[in-house]
């Protein structure tokens, strides 16, 4: 008796601890296919833009940036099914070993239950019960005979009831089990079709490419537009922060800045939030990441970008990241308005808005709207996004939430 409690409470100590990596296996199932899904409607709007910029009968340099981040998001999209391919694959493994441990506890118990049935066969009749009990030597032998048939009878039931149990468990752990095969035949399907779409997507990248030939004079000048544009904000930029935090005499002590104690709050939650500020849009794409990058066309000329460049729908309209000040509202070309915010120490940029709904001095609070994104000729809608500690500029993607 003492053995077969031994051995029921060592199987459940087994059983609970997969059952708990199950668990946490589910868990991270459930993560992965979230960010699946996630990136599979990244995919699906970058798709959108592209289709939006593809009524404009010439490519642009936009068209073939969102052309490499659908293929980006791609690659993470099949790095994440091998992520999933690998969790299932494991939870398939755990409910194996758990199956088969549960075969053995099974077969442990038919056994002893057999040897037990086949002891109280020999004394099924009630003639055989009254031999055993008086051929004991004493009444008191006879009334432990008499408990002994009693409890045999309720070890018989309990072990017939355990049986059916873990027959029970056994048949869910093998659905389980098939579903899971299931699951794991229909990721790899969906890897398959990932790979075939990422090679299409590459051959589109190529022609887009293609497309651009002979074009080098129009690119330079483009570029070149839009350089003296992108220095003409960091002038404004470093003039509007030089002003902000323009050194002020203090009686009795030589000129300098400090923050307010309301700037300092404000300084110090806006670090505390970095990584999980929203984004600048209510949904957009990057199609230029911070710093400095080869031209995608021109040989042996780079670009920088002091922030990020997010395509967006016609008619967006930009938001504010976080709590702050409008430190400045102005304008860059005909069709470039940008907004300056200060959360303390640190400056959010928001440019390439044709119209603005807030002024210099107005308090805003997170997510609150700037203006509205301006579409340009070709089609293209893009905020351009920067984060600044002082005139330093900051990487955006270190500071919006992922």
């Amino acid at each position: 008796m003492a053995m077969g409690r031994l051995l029921y409470a060592g199987f459940f100590t087994i059983l609970f601890s997969f059952a708990g990596l199950q668990l946490s296996a589910q868990e991270s199932q459930e993560q992965l296919e979230a960010k699946r899904k996630k990136i599979e409607a990244e995919i699906i709007y970058t798709n959108k833009l592209i289709e939006e910029i593809k009524s404009n009968k010439r490519t642009t340099l936009n068209q073939l940036n969102l052309v490499e981040a659908k293929i980006t998001n791609r690659n993470n999209l099949l790095a994440n099914y091998k992520l999933e391919i690998h969790s299932v694959t494991i939870s398939i493994q755990s409910t194996e070993l758990s199956i088969r441990n549960l075969n053995n506890d099974l077969k442990k118990l038919k056994k002893g239950y057999a040897k037990i049935a086949w002891y109280t066969y020999q004394y099924r009749t009630s003639y055989n019960k009254l031999i055993f009990l008086f051929s004991a030597e004493s009444i008191n032998q006879a009334y432990q005979r008499m408990r002994y048939l009693d409890q045999l009878s309720v070890f018989i039931r309990e072990q017939a009831k355990e049986i059916s149990e873990k027959e029970k468990e056994k048949t869910a752990a093998l659905s389980t089990l098939q579903k899971k095969k299931d699951q794991l035949s229909t990721l790899m399907k969906r890897e398959s079709s990932q790979v075939y779409a990422l090679e299409n997507e590459k051959k589109d990248k190529e022609k887009v490419t293609a497309s651009f030939s002979g074009r080098e004079k129009e690119l330079r000048k483009s570029l070149k537009d839009k350089e003296k544009e992108a220095d003409k904000l960091a002038n404004q930029i470093e003039a509007i922060i030089a002003l902000e935090t323009k050194p002020k005499p203090v009686e009795g002590k030589p000129a300098s800045y400090t923050l307010t104690p309301e700037e300092r709050i404000l300084s110090n939650s806006f670090v505390a939030n970095k990584g999980k500020l929203p984004w600048p849009l209510e949904r957009g794409v990057v199609s230029e990441t911070y710093g400095v990058h080869k031209h995608p066309i021109l040989k042996r000329v780079q670009t920088k970008n002091n922030g990020v460049d997010l395509s967006t729908d016609k008619n967006s309209e930009a938001r504010c990241i976080f709590d702050g000040v409008v430190a400045s509202v102005t304008r860059i070309s005909n069709t470039n308005i940008a907004v300056i915010i200060k959360h303390g120490d640190y400056f959010t940029v928001y440019s390439n808005l044709d119209e603005v709904i807030v002024k210099k001095g107005d308090r805003v609070k997170t997510r609150q709207m700037l203006g509205r994104v301006h579409t340009n000729l070709k089609g293209e809608t893009e905020l351009h996004f920067e984060v600044r500690k002082g005139v330093s500029p900051q990487n955006p993607v270190y500071w919006i939430a992922k």
